[in-house]
């Protein structure tokens, strides 16, 4: 007899991403005495069945592939006892057989809202950790569940088809984050640590109507759902793909066209970038206040527009403040984007 249904299916989606891994990182060449080290996968463990999850099928999988699997649980200190917490998610991660294991407690900043710095942390704690013990990969439990709400804060923001495209499957430096459970709703891996007698953490941050994600997956999207019927989380998940494919085809054309619209001293030409595509001068306009040094988090659609009627409805405009302390100004027909 085969194991659960949504253990099976927690499986194979880790399967199939460690498969990926190993094709991305072939193991080195070794001399014939010498065995090829085997990679490292880490998975990002909070202790919620989401996560608990994704390391079970990790511990299960990875000694199958010839793959070492540890695990890292991240502590932000933002609830009393969070330290006990962390070290309890450590236990349970060694019990499941990965090594290494250990904890990191990070320090939250304020910048760009709780959930924003949480998240910054988090991913810093996490980078930290792969460099430290060379992991090819870390796994990530984000759900079909978080995509919908991913897709659905991106709308509200108003910035555009990148950020409808939701969560990557694979991202950061070098692909170092993968994402098994995209296709997959939250209640399938619930269900797997059931029937596995995982423990689980429900983390009280996660019903906090204080967080927009919160209010969001217990108000907004059951809202939509009775509105509009069953099915609304799945449709979200497939525009994220969707949008994915299309803002990756513009970014292309972006990268492409960018060269074509400086001039010999590397500055923007105005009437240059007024002939391109908006969608394309948009995505050129963006990577240039980026590289000024304007947070990539911080820079929302409105602050291009704005840049953007520099080029498009030029009445003599002043300078434009941008996140990060850049400023945009329309100089003798040329865009120029710096520090302040």
């Amino acid at each position: 007899m085969g194991p659960h249904p949504a253990v099976a299916a927690i499986r194979l989606a880790v399967r199939r991403v460690l498969h990926d891994i190993l094709n991305d990182h072939p193991a080195p060449e070794a001399s014939p005495h010498e065995r090829p080290p085997s990679p490292l996968v880490l998975v990002a463990c909070s202790g919620g069945a989401d996560s608990m999850a994704l390391a079970s099928a990790l511990a299960f999988e990875a000694p199958r592939l010839g793959i070492r699997a540890g695990g890292v649980t991240v502590d932000h200190g933002l609830q009393p006892g969070s330290d006990l917490r962390a070290e309890e998610v450590v236990l349970r991660l060694r019990e499941l057989g990965l090594d290494p294991v250990e904890s990191s407690a990070v320090s939250v900043g304020r910048a760009g809202g709780p959930e924003a710095a949480a998240r910054d942390a988090r991913y810093t704690a996490l980078d930290a950790a792969a460099e430290r013990h060379g992991a090819a990969a870390i796994l990530l439990g984000h759900t079909r569940d978080d995509q919908a709400e991913t897709v659905l804060l991106g709308l509200a923001r108003g910035s555009g088809i990148r950020s409808l495209s939701g969560m990557a499957a694979v991202s950061g430096a070098g692909g170092r984050y993968r994402r098994p459970f995209l296709q997959l709703d939250r209640q399938t891996a619930r269900k797997a640590c059931m029937v596995q007698a995982l423990p689980v953490w429900d983390d009280p941050h996660n019903a906090d109507p204080a967080y927009t994600r919160s209010r969001l997956r217990h108000e907004g999207l059951p809202a939509l759902e009775k509105a509009l019927g069953k099915g609304v989380v799945e449709a979200l998940a497939r525009t994220a793909q969707l949008s994915r494919d299309d803002a990756d085809a513009l970014d292309a054309w972006a990268g492409q066209a960018e060269s074509s619209v400086r001039d010999a001293a590397g500055l923007l030409e105005c009437a240059k970038l007024y002939a391109l595509p908006p969608a394309v001068r948009r995505r050129i306009l963006r990577r240039a206040a980026i590289e000024a040094g304007a947070p990539a988090g911080s820079l929302f659609a409105r602050h291009i527009e704005e840049v953007d009627r520099l080029i498009t409805g030029w009445r003599g405009q002043g300078v434009i403040n941008l996140p990060g302390k850049v400023v945009a100004q329309r100089q003798g027909g040329r865009l120029v984007i710096r520090q302040g």
